[in-house]
């Protein structure tokens, strides 16, 4: 009896060990690719007017999500993710915070619909989008790739498979973190604690 209960706490032991480990490569790699990663300019028509990186006041950070509205599950979660994490700071912090999605799907994300979705995430989070050109060309430099997939027995017509990490970025375009998807906003948090104060 005791034998079998130990052999069932070595191998849930195993297995957290793996999971630790996997985790762990994670985030190294993230940070390996983060580094190879351009950034650079962002400007394009936003919920807001002309939205630019360039408009950020030196000490705030856009944190950046590529997504769409039509999104079912990991672009509500994340931009909840955004909303808790801006919560949990004081108002000074949070001002220095802006949090703007950039859609990757131009084809049915207009302004006003965007404006829209986001209004239940807060007065505060920026709705952008652009050209196919434009688009491809952020995405080149932020390392972020997307692809439509038909969906022909859904009312959506089709979804879109995109990169779900979250970007802090400057006013000068340097990426200064990329946080991979979660369900909580811990990660954000710890991500823009880190960031601000070494502004």
């Amino acid at each position: 009896m005791m034998t079998r209960r130990w052999r069932y706490l070595a191998a849930g032991s195993v297995v957290l060990l793996a999971a630790c480990v996997l985790l762990a490569y994670q985030w190294w790699s993230a940070g390996e690719k983060e580094a190879e990663l351009e950034g650079g300019p962002i400007s394009l028509s936003s919920t807001h007017g002309e939205f630019s990186l360039s408009q950020l006041d030196e000490g705030q950070l856009a944190v950046i999500f590529f997504g769409y509205t039509w999104c079912p599950d990991v672009c509500p979660m994340s931009l909840a993710v955004v909303r808790q994490a801006r919560q949990q700071l004081s108002a000074q912090r949070r001002d220095k915070v802006v949090p703007v999605l950039i859609s990757v799907d131009p084809e049915r994300d207009t302004l006003a619909r965007l404006e829209t979705y986001l209004a239940s995430f807060g007065d505060d989070f920026i709705g952008a989008t652009g050209s196919a050109e434009q688009l491809e060309d952020i995405a080149e430099r932020y390392g972020v790739v997307w692809r439509k997939v038909e969906a022909p027995d859904s009312a959506m017509d089709y979804t879109v498979d995109h990169t779900a990490s979250l970007y802090l970025v400057d006013r000068h375009g340097e990426i200064r973190r990329r946080v991979l998807h979660s369900p909580t906003s811990g990660p954000l948090e710890a991500a823009l604690d880190e960031t601000l104060g070494a502004m």
